[in-house]
């Protein structure tokens, strides 16, 4: 390192960066534009790396201050840093790694791990053995930041380095290994976090050295350092998931440690132990052992769900009546619309599926404080999480361990446990429901008590696991008289949570709003007798909550509309319903992101009220646009360059589906608002569905589909520059137009040619084929493949003469997706248009006839219009088919489907 600095440009420097460590903002951004400015000069990153390695004699907090500028420099500028620079940053950084001081080896090893990722481990071939012969100092200060350097590369790169590098970690991985039994904590912690990296990559260096690997771990188990612990945990955790058979010889003593650790003082150790169970569930083959040790591991667990003394020091308001304090802003989280879609599904039936329980999702946290520090996942998340994977897993068994330990403690004299207990009751309500029926009767009215519990944590956890049970408050067991049932359990299930909803403190209102939201979900019609009281609540809790309940309120009325349906649209609903929703929309600003519940919600209700919705709709329609026109003019403006700050797309997003909800509401009576501002409104679905934000074309798709049905006279005249664009979107094999997107612009499509008949024969040649094509693809989801079969029939239907062509490219697919889908409005028009298409052409399908008869005969509900389409259809086949037809029926593949044809199609149709 010959290069040499030149003296006062050096000092400049240095001053700069004393300065640069100050508290006072204004000098800090100064000193940072200072610093900017250098970024031109060549030698400035020389500058800086000579500062941070070999000035021993200036103070740590500048020579790190130049360390992490440097690092930042190298993250930032790599393309415009010359090598030669690079080169003496280099070695530098692996001189600084000998340092006295431990934040500068610490920072050097950012740096290394930084020039590594930005240039490639292929511009420093030699920094591994570099790294890894350091390894061997006698001095342990070098050890440590040695293996300190290469966690962070490690942990970066792991798998760059798998691919890349493989030779070289075949080397590698005996020597963390041997770090295992170093008398240094740091250097064992990182030596087991280094090998931790590449575990999950099952990769053969990692394979042959696992015995090895093992052995290390076990002897680390003895090691009483909270750091050894939490990576020995994860380590274990990982080799459970992709190396479970390694683990069957020592498994009692894994478990015995895991166990030890998961009761650990430091809830990090214990926490990661804690994830081992989870693993543990999951794992198939570990299904028997899992049944074995359920006895040592469920009191643990339930140990780990009871809220220690710090938690309860951690959430704020514990038995505060809080509800007229205003919230912070900072408790309230961040709502991402979801873009509507259009899915030919079961009524009632979500294609969304219910949110898998992970580290990441809110299933747990509903019986959480939402503390900052406390709203992480934590130890008491994990058990509880680990005890829902276990009762999934082994079921009914559980119970005979689980319910004698909860017996004890539901009858404890201290509110933690109690309240521990009956979440633990929620966590196995879904994996063990069958058994526990038997003893949910007996528990029914202690829960219901509990919701009035003087403790708000009593009362919160209390509402999320009725909201487990809840589904067993209406279905009685069998020989059971119904009304009764209800009447004994349903009735004041829905009372007490209603109660709840209205309680004065805001963590149990907002675990009563979602627990009743739940039963919404379930109970659907049921709720029809009780809506005038439901709604009276909610209308007193629009004046008591704050805004974060607000949020799960405006939820709770959205979901309640769609479980209901039109039975809402009564005149003295309406009067309790719509004047605090009214309130609310006329206080939030356009700007204000707390609109989006509220239009969410407002489009659940316009489509349930339906033509009672008309006298609201005006304002409501022309302030969507107004906020869609105004949301686009702000992104044309940040485009120019006019404005620094990117607007939320969302605005349009929900803008655009509580239009579709008012369309949907209405239906033709919506000529009443179209007649004076259709033209404002198709120009926002064209300019929306040609925006690069994938959700809003989502939403303009579904909104187009939506004018097609209800003012397709509106539409028609521009109907060529909508369809250009979704034959771009059908035709294009392009990330731009994920599945989403496309499906409901197939949807549209769809719709649009019921209505455009012969107007859509100048578009089907565009889009037959590349529809059909979507349709043979495997990787689509099946609601999508549902609705191109379906839009394919539609297309059919208004232009049979070219659609049936295509028949042989298509029927049996068609046949295959279409057989089992429920019976509705959507499948009806899909064999209307496959009649049609057969009477034009029945020569496309007379070999494969046989499919099309396993389809009709699935059918349930059909009406008579279809009915007699299927009888023509059958009749005109046999009479061609004549005495070929148990020949034309034994081209079924399933034999024990083929009689199954043969009988229905005889009681059917006497064929």
């Amino acid at each position: 390192m010959d290069w040499q600095p030149e003296p006062i440009s050096l000092q400049q420097l240095i001053d700069l960066l004393q300065q640069s460590t100050t508290p006072n903002t204004e000098i800090h951004m100064r000193v940072t534009q200072q610093l900017r400015s250098f970024d031109n000069i060549p030698d400035y990153n020389k500058y800086l790396a000579f500062i941070f390695t070999l000035l021993h004699q200036e103070n740590v907090s500048t020579r790190v201050a130049a360390g992490l500028v440097l690092k930042n420099n190298i993250k930032m500028n790599f393309g415009n840093i010359p090598l030669e620079v690079i080169q003496y940053v280099k070695q530098c950084s692996i001189e600084a790694l000998n340092d006295d001081i431990v934040n500068i080896r610490s920072t050097a090893g950012t740096i290394i791990t930084t020039i590594c990722t930005a240039y490639g481990f292929e511009s420093w071939p030699e920094l591994l053995k570099q790294l890894v012969n350091l390894l061997d100092n006698q001095n342990i200060l070098i050890v440590e930041s040695s293996i300190n350097a290469l966690q962070k590369i490690c942990e970066d790169s792991a798998r760059v380095l798998r691919y890349n590098n493989e030779n070289d970690l075949y080397y590698i991985i005996p020597k963390f290994i041997e770090l295992f039994n170093s008398q240094s904590v740091k250097v064992r912690r990182d030596a087991i976090d280094c090998a931790n990296q590449f575990i999950l990559m099952k990769s053969d260096f990692l394979t042959l050295h696992m015995k090895n690997f093992l052995n290390g771990l076990y002897q680390c188990t003895s090691d009483p350092s909270p750091e050894v612990k939490k990576v020995v945990c994860q380590a274990f955790v990982m080799i459970l998931e992709v190396y479970p058979n390694e683990l069957m010889e020592e498994l009692p003593n894994v478990v015995k440690y895991m166990l030890y650790c998961t009761q650990d003082e430091d809830e990090s150790v214990a926490l990661e132990a804690c994830e081992f169970w989870l693993t543990f569930a999951e794992q198939p083959m570990m299904l028997m052992n899992l049944s074995s040790f359920i006895p040592e591991i469920v009191p643990v667990l339930l140990k780990g769900m009871i809220y220690s003394p710090n938690d309860i020091a951690i959430i704020k308001g514990l038995d505060e009546d809080d509800t007229n304090i205003p919230d912070n802003e900072q408790d309230i989280k961040p709502r991402h619309h979801k873009s509507k879609q259009h899915y030919q599904q079961n009524p009632g039936q979500s294609h969304e599926f219910p949110e898998e329980y992970d580290e990441s999702d809110d299933e747990y946290d509903d019986f959480d404080d939402d503390d900052e520090k406390y709203s992480e996942w934590n130890l008491r998340k994990c058990s509880a999480a680990a005890l829902d994977v276990m009762a999934s897993t082994i079921g009914d068994k559980l119970l005979e361990v689980l319910l004698p330990l909860l017996n004890t403690e539901l009858q404890s004299s201290e509110w933690e446990h109690v309240e521990s207990a009956i979440l633990a009751l929620g966590a196995v309500g879904e994996g063990c429901q069958e058994g526990m029926k038997v003893h949910l009767p007996t528990l029914w009215q202690f829960l219901l008590l509990n919701l009035d519990n003087p403790k708000p944590l009593v009362r919160s956890i209390t509402c999320w696991t009725l909201g487990r049970y809840a589904k067993w408050s209406l279905d009685p067991p069998l020989g059971t008289d119904v009304e009764l049932h209800r009447q004994t359990y349903f009735n004041p299930l829905l009372e007490k949570l209603l109660d709840r909803i209205l309680d004065n403190n805001k963590r149990v209102q907002e675990a009563g709003c979602s627990a009743f939201a739940t039963l919404e979900e379930i109970a659907q019609g049921e709720l029809i007798p009780y809506l005038k009281p439901i709604l009276e609540k909610f209308s007193i809790a629009f004046t008591k909550y704050q805004n974060k309940n607000l949020l799960i309120l405006y939820d709770a009325v959205g979901t309640l509309a769609d479980s209901v349906g039109d039975a809402l649209n009564q005149p003295e609903l309406i009067e309790i319903l719509m004047p605090p929703l009214i309130n609310r929309w006329n206080q939030i600003p356009d700007d204000d992101n707390g609109i989006f519940p509220l239009l969410e919600c407002l489009s659940s209700v316009a489509i349930a009220l339906g033509p009672g919705f008309l006298s609201f709709s005006q304002p409501i329609w022309q302030r969507c646009i107004n906020i869609i026109e105004r949301t686009f003019i702000l992104d044309d403006a940040f485009r120019r360059g006019e404005t620094e700050e990117k607007p939320d797309k969302d605005f349009i997003i929900v803008a655009l589906d509580l239009l579709s909800g008012i369309f949907q509401g209405l239906g033709n009576q919506i000529e009443f608002l179209m007649s004076n501002s259709y033209q404002p409104l198709l120009d926002i679905i064209l300019k929306s569905i040609r925006d690069e934000a994938l959700d809003v074309q989502q939403s303009a798709y579904a909104l187009l589909g939506d004018v097609a049905i209800s003012a397709y006279e509106y539409l028609k005249p521009r109907l060529t520059e909508f369809m250009v664009d979704i034959v771009k979107v059908i035709t294009t094999y392009n990330e731009n137009y994920h599945d989403l997107v496309c499906n409901n612009a197939i949807w549209a499509t769809g719709e649009i040619s019921l209505k455009a008949m012969d107007d859509m024969k100048q578009y089907v040649g565009s889009i037959i084929e590349p529809l059909i094509m979507k349709l043979h693809d495997e990787s689509k989801s099946l609601s999508l493949l549902e609705n191109i079969a379906i839009t394919i029939s539609r297309i059919g239907f208004v232009c049979p003469e070219i659609v049936s062509i295509h028949l042989p490219m298509f029927y049996k697919q068609w046949c295959s997706i279409l057989r089992n889908i429920v019976d509705n409005k959507e499948k009806e028009s899909a064999f209307f248009g496959m009649c049609k298409m057969i009477e034009v052409n029945p020569n496309a399908i007379i070999e494969d006839f046989v499919y099309f008869c396993d389809a009709i005969v699935h059918w349930t509900h059909l009406s008579p219009q279809l009915n007699l389409c299927f009888i023509n259809i059958l009749n005109g086949f046999k009479q061609m088919i004549g005495e070929n037809w148990e020949q034309c029926l034994a081209k079924y593949p399933d034999e024990k489907m083929r009689q199954i044809i043969r009988q229905r199609l005889q009681v059917r149709y006497q064929v």
